[in-house]
């Protein structure tokens, strides 16, 4: 695959044989952000689970202190006095039935995170197919499936973000922007670390952390070693 000039640049940056320590991974990771934008950094946590599996799914949600360094638009499916309690705690959007034909045939995504109250799951339950494919289905396990609406809103505008194992078994989360001072970029890494460790599924044989690595959005992938963890 041929890369960019300032793709390759960042590269050199990188010696691909090491895996870094954290805090060295994340010093490097900011010198790899050369676009004219705010790069997102990203981690991506290869593990050895196999998702097939119920019991060795990972799943959850984690309030990075620092947040995401991204405003996040939260759409809140509710009705009655929740309503006016998803709009007092700052959702973008809320609504009930009526926002479904807007979602399903009009093709309207204007929104990052949906939260549902459990009493309107069964008419969320209905976009299934569309939410599913993009995330946006509210689950439980991530908190988004709720009676404290304000709880969830404040989190979600806070900085909370999903993590899900993909179809190759790899947890992809963003945690924070190039921007971030370097202190800032750790302390939220170690959360996602924490909470990830944490959720390691006790139907599993061998090992958990395959491989961590951290990018920004247009730079090369930098190795984390796996050993504290």
């Amino acid at each position: 695959m041929k890369h960019g000039k300032k793709y390759t640049e960042a590269a050199k940056l990188v010696d691909r044989s090491v895996a870094y320590e954290p805090a060295e991974a994340i010093s490097v990771v900011k010198k790899t952000a050369s676009a004219k934008f705010d790069e997102t950094v990203e981690v991506h946590i290869r593990t050895g689970c196999d998702g097939r599996h119920a019991d060795q799914q990972v799943r959850g949600a984690v309030v990075l202190p620092n947040g995401t360094g991204k405003t996040v638009r939260v759409l809140v499916f509710a009705k009655g006095a929740k309503l006016d309690e998803a709009q007092a705690a700052g959702a973008d959007f809320f609504g009930g039935e009526e926002l479904i034909p807007r979602i399903q045939n009009d093709g309207w995504f204007d929104f990052d995170v949906v939260v549902a109250t459990p009493d309107m799951m069964g008419v969320v339950g209905r976009l299934g197919k569309v939410l599913g494919p993009k995330g946006l289905m509210p689950n439980p396990k991530a908190g988004t499936v709720t009676m404290d609406v304000t709880k969830a809103v404040n989190d979600i505008k806070a900085g909370k973000i999903e993590y899900r194992l993909d179809k190759s078994n790899i947890i992809h989360v963003p945690v924070g922007k190039a921007s971030f001072s370097e202190e800032k970029l750790q302390e939220n890494f170690d959360a996602l670390m924490a909470a990830v460790v944490k959720a390691k599924p006790s139907a599993l044989k061998g090992q958990y952390l395959r491989s961590i690595t951290l990018a920004t959005t247009m730079g090369p992938g930098v190795k984390v070693s796996t050993a504290k963890f």
